[in-house]
């Protein structure tokens, strides 16, 4: 009998070729239930995978728990066991101050303030989402009809280095560095898609990443009230329209 992937507790008799990786373990079961049928397979660390169908193709939602390591983590034992095509949901912090709370943001590309990208190609190689991936969000974003920009991210390390840099020793680095980011149009800040782009081009697969704003500090550096929104079905839904669209597109092929 096949031995499991070591971290995610899968078998190739359980992958699929599309997947759907939220951070908490806890989305996954809100992205299966979009799913045509759907069922939890593993449990392990972070890693909670419900598998189910689209359109009649296996899909998986399996959760990579918070920053880049463990997100590598999956996705390489993902890989290991079929899958080619990935496809990230997850939550940001606008940067510019038309990224309001509960808008989209379809990353393009990310910059990276990672540190497990760099394991895996050096600084000069870019974190790029794959095109037919991008496409397919914006395209089930704009079906959808909900409100969404498209452009860099920002995908981190340090969640505290962002929101308390004054504490850091490196405190002028990293406020500077932020400054930059928002001068050259950064969207908003993560913690995964980084890693996310640069594995999935070195080991040639499919990878776009799309987030809900829950907040923005720049609006409330302005002095304007700081509305947080929590609710990350309409990027949910994006995400899962978008993988019925590249099932579509991949069949047609």
């Amino acid at each position: 009998m096949p031995k499991p992937e070591y971290h995610i507790n899968l078998t190739a008799a359980q992958g699929a070729k599309y997947a759907i990786l939220p951070g908490d373990p806890a989305r996954t079961e809100q992205i299966a239930s979009y799913f045509d049928s759907a069922e939890e397979i593993a449990f392990n660390r972070e890693f909670r995978t419900f598998r189910g169908t689209i359109d009649g193709e296996n899909v998986l939602a399996v959760s990579t728990g918070i920053g880049g390591p463990s997100a590598a983590i999956c996705m390489e034992e993902l890989i290991h066991i079929g899958v080619d095509t990935f496809v990230r949901v997850g939550t940001c912090g606008g940067m510019q101050l038309n990224v309001l709370p509960g808008d989209l943001v379809i990353a393009t590309g990310a910059i990276r303030m990672d540190g497990t990208s760099k394991e895996y190609m050096p600084l000069e190689f870019p974190a790029v989402a794959d095109l037919e991936v991008t496409n397919a969000l914006v395209k089930a974003g704009g079906k959808l009809g909900f409100p969404y920009h498209t452009g860099i991210v920002q995908a981190k390390d340090s969640f505290y280095g962002q929101h308390s840099p004054d504490t850091m020793g490196c405190a002028d680095e990293l406020k500077s560095k932020w400054s930059a980011w928002i001068k050259g149009g950064c969207l908003a800040s993560e913690m995964e898609s980084a890693t996310m782009f640069v594995l999935a081009s070195l080991r040639r697969a499919r990878a776009g990443a799309i987030f809900h704003c829950v907040w923005n500090q720049e609006i409330a550096e302005c002095g304007m009230p700081e509305n947080r929104n929590t609710d990350t079905d309409c990027a949910v839904k994006t995400a899962v329209e978008a993988v019925r669209l590249l099932i579509k597109a991949d069949k047609e092929k």
